[in-house]
């Protein structure tokens, strides 16, 4: 059986003297695992569109729920991400994050549209990287079930909190008096940073990232953002450890 996808590469792996072992994220059938015969050889037409990151369109041979590409074809390579080590590692960790959460072979549209318009921003340079990362993670996190609860306090349901908190364990926000009592339980946030979450959970796709906050309120967001993701996954990653040493 042949089919043509359209994905973006979340892993490469060598096999054997010239193949490469894929994790692509398609809109339709989410994450597929695809050889592909070749592509280390010199000259091979498909080693550009089988490098991580990369958007490439691929004809593929099913046998016995095995994929094989027989061509390959790039769409989008994100060039500015390769030209900056600092904005490869930070693409390499969104696709480490999408590898964990997005299951295989179920519709992972959501997740590859956001994915696609977080590495053309980075890679073009529309917003910075911290702002990028933020929004990536939030977003993803709210598309794969585990939405924060940003709009009032989880305590005492106020609104217009004062000294609002963020908990990552619970997804959940507070007024500076209702937030759990023991350190290192919440983040600090401030009204900017509180308004560009609710922004990132409720904004409709596409305008995720349009907003603009100071840079002490980017930092807060930031950190709630990143904070959330390693509680509830219960998992660090080792592309942000490294992006975090080359930033």
């Amino acid at each position: 059986m042949y089919e043509t996808v359209r994905g973006l590469v979340l892993r490469q792996v060598r096999y054997k003297e010239a193949d490469r072992i894929l994790t692509l994220l398609t809109q339709e059938e989410g994450k597929l695992t695809v050889k592909v015969r070749g592509a280390l050889r010199r000259g091979s037409r498909m080693a550009a569109a089988s490098q991580a990151l990369c958007w490439s369109e691929f004809t593929l041979f099913g046998n016995r729920g095995r994929w094989t590409a027989n061509e390959a074809s790039t769409i989008e390579q994100f060039l500015g991400l390769r030209e900056d080590i600092a904005q490869l590692a930070l693409g390499s960790y969104f696709a480490e994050l999408l590898d964990t959460v997005c299951p295989e072979e179920q519709p992972a549209g959501g997740a590859l549209q956001l994915a696609l318009n977080a590495l053309y921003a980075l890679s073009r340079g529309i917003y910075g990287p911290e702002h990028v990362k933020a929004v990536f993670e939030l977003r993803l996190m709210c598309l794969e079930g585990f939405r924060p609860e940003v709009g009032a306090c989880g305590v005492c349901g106020r609104t217009d909190m004062d000294g609002p908190m963020f908990s990552p364990a619970s997804g959940m926000t507070h007024c500076a008096g209702c937030a759990p009592a023991e350190p290192g339980t919440s983040v600090a946030l401030d009204s900017q940073a509180l308004a560009a979450m609710e922004h990132i959970v409720e904004s409709p796709a596409r305008k995720e990232f349009s907003f603009v906050i100071p840079e002490p309120s980017l930092e807060r967001l930031g950190r709630a953002a990143e904070m959330f993701v390693r509680c509830q996954l219960d998992r660090g990653f080792s592309s942000l450890d490294y992006w975090k040493s080359v930033k």
